[in-house]
């Protein structure tokens, strides 16, 4: 039965070659139909009734067989015949005993096999029990030998409840193997999530200085001025620095460096006519808030320099036991306000770290705060914050 076991039990999982497999497996676990054969072959049997135990026997094994192959792991998937033939086994598992002799007990094992790897506990256990009810009605009827009778009911149960046991593991088999499929398939989407984000915030902050940068060197080339050439210059390594960022963000290696942010964030409200003032406060920000942080600045100066309209712009940043606290305000025009995609992604950052971002849109202008706590918390994927 080892061999039966083995291919019955795994080979579910293979596809179509998995019909193939069970025959095989079935072929091997039909060892227990040796005593009526011994029988048969041996001449304890006379010939005219043989003839009847081969042809009951052929049905047996051809309706054990079929039912094997007619079930299905998942029961809304079932085979509308696997009941039905699940009631004939029964029928003949019960019936031929009693017709052609105590050699015929071993049967119910089979039928036991069957329900077992076929239906759910709740209905696969009481099954079990009819089938020890028939060996030991049978059986006594039959006047079976006592040893021989406790040794069926014994493996009809223990060969039951191994085979339950070996329908759940491989349930459970299938469980996982599904699960792995779902987490793969949110891990991709997240990452496709985070190429578009980086992408986002890259391109819209060096598409805005590439354009301010333009519009410059075409009006100082206009009015002939030398300095035309050196925004040009400016503008080429602008885009030279924009095409490694999006490279490092395809491969997952972008960091952003707070200090570094806030020089091209300088940069780029100054090409915009925006004048900086950046105050810091408290001790060194660690690594994983520089991180954050950096994008923070990124994207609130990308916003001035797109919307704002302003002349001035203040970056305060605060360190200290309590956490971060980062506020970039300008005096620009400000407005009804609706968070865009940026300022949509920015919140996701800063929320899967614990933390929140606060918007202040007044007639003084525009304001961004933004606190996370001095620990933050490790990325959550898809968790969004409401600006």
């Amino acid at each position: 039965m080892g061999w039966f076991s083995r291919t019955f039990t795994f080979g579910a999982m293979d596809g179509r070659s998995a019909r193939w497999r069970r025959l095989i497996g079935v072929m091997f676990g039909l060892v227990y139909l040796c005593y009526p054969v011994v029988d048969i072959v041996s001449g304890k049997v006379p010939w005219d009734e043989a003839r009847w135990q081969l042809v009951a026997l052929a049905a047996f094994v051809a309706t054990y067989m079929t039912t094997v192959l007619t079930a299905a792991d998942d029961e809304d998937e079932r085979n509308p015949l696997t009941l039905p033939l699940l009631g004939l086994l029964t029928l003949m598992a019960a019936a031929y005993p009693l017709v052609f002799g105590p050699g015929w007990l071993a049967l119910p094992i089979y039928v036991s096999v069957v329900f077992s790897m076929g239906l759910r506990p709740r209905l696969a256990l009481p099954a079990l029990g009819g089938m020890v009810a028939i060996v030991i009605v049978d059986g006594l009827i039959k006047k079976a030998d006592g040893g021989t009778l406790t040794l069926l009911v014994m493996e009809v149960l223990t060969l039951g409840l191994l085979f339950m046991g070996v329908r759940n593991t491989r349930l459970l088999v299938i469980q996982v193997r599904q699960a792995q499929s779902e987490v793969a398939r949110l891990a991709a989407n997240e990452e496709r999530l985070r190429i578009a984000r980086d992408l986002h915030d890259l391109l819209g902050h060096s598409l805005s200085l590439i354009v301010l940068k333009s519009e410059l060197a075409r009006r100082l080339a206009e009015q002939g001025s030398d300095r035309a050439a050196g925004e040009m210059a400016d503008i080429e390594s602008v885009a030279r620095q924009a095409l490694v960022e999006v490279r490092e963000a395809v491969t997952g290696y972008r960091q952003r460096c707070l200090s570094e942010e806030i020089d091209g964030a300088r940069s780029a409200l100054a090409a915009a006519g925006v004048e900086l003032t950046v105050r810091t406060s408290g001790t060194p920000v660690p690594d994983p808030l520089d991180g954050l942080l950096g994008w923070a600045v990124r994207e609130a100066a990308t916003n001035v320099v797109r919307h704002a309209r302003a002349t001035r712009c203040e970056i305060t940043l605060t360190y200290g036991e309590a956490g971060a606290l980062l506020e970039v305000a300008d005096n620009g025009v400000a407005g009804p306000y609706q968070p865009g995609s940026g300022l949509t992604g920015l919140a996701e950052r800063v929320g899967a770290a614990g933390g929140s971002v606060e918007v202040d849109s007044a007639a003084a202008g525009f304001r961004i705060r933004i606190t996370v706590p001095r620990h933050p918390a490790k990325p959550v994927a898809g968790r969004t914050v409401a600006v």
